[in-house]
């Protein structure tokens, strides 16, 4: 009985993300430095990673999975917005009366909206909006976004060149 409470302890110790106590996986510096190399290659080969981090192809696979299925990271294709005709984008503060997160979520169902932060700053909600042209954003912020109840009020800045778009942050 006690060599499988010492067996089972030491296969936690070795797994790639344990929760936290705010419920968040905590990582080991194996999966970040998987992380790290995903983000330098998303198309990086498991057998390249494991030479990497000194792991088996077959452990990247399963660590890159269990990250990908608690929801740490994700691999996609990141554009230009422009070059795939979304000639208009903007960063939208909302000032919100009463329940925050319930625009929040209201917001992030748009497929316009890539990205919603609640804020604890002059605005209660920044949205990220992508589209095809002016006439577009003013439909989104106008018909849809002003017109959610609970909205007080919108303060639009339309981005005039994108300068650094980066998503490194997850390994520093």
């Amino acid at each position: 009985m006690h060599s499988e409470r010492v067996a089972s302890r030491s296969a936690d110790q070795r797994d790639s993300s344990r929760e936290s106590r705010n419920g968040t996986p905590t990582l080991d510096a194996v999966s970040l430095a998987i992380i790290q190399q995903l983000q330098e290659d998303g198309r990086r080969p498991y057998a390249a990673i494991g030479k990497a981090v000194g792991l088996s192809e077959a452990a990247v696979r399963q660590r890159v999975q269990k990250l990908l299925d608690q929801g740490v990271m994700q691999i996609v294709a990141v554009t230009d917005p422009l070059t795939v005709g979304f000639r208009r984008q903007a960063m939208v503060g909302i000032h919100v009366e009463g329940d925050v997160e319930s625009i929040a979520d209201t917001l992030t169902a748009m497929s316009e909206v890539e990205y919603v932060v609640m804020t604890a700053g002059s605005f209660d909600i920044l949205a990220e909006i992508v589209c095809e042209d002016d006439d577009h954003l003013l439909d989104v912020i106008n018909k849809r976004i002003r017109a959610l109840p609970g909205v007080r009020s919108t303060e639009s800045f339309v981005y005039m060149k994108l300068k650094k778009q980066t998503y490194m942050w997850g390994t520093r």
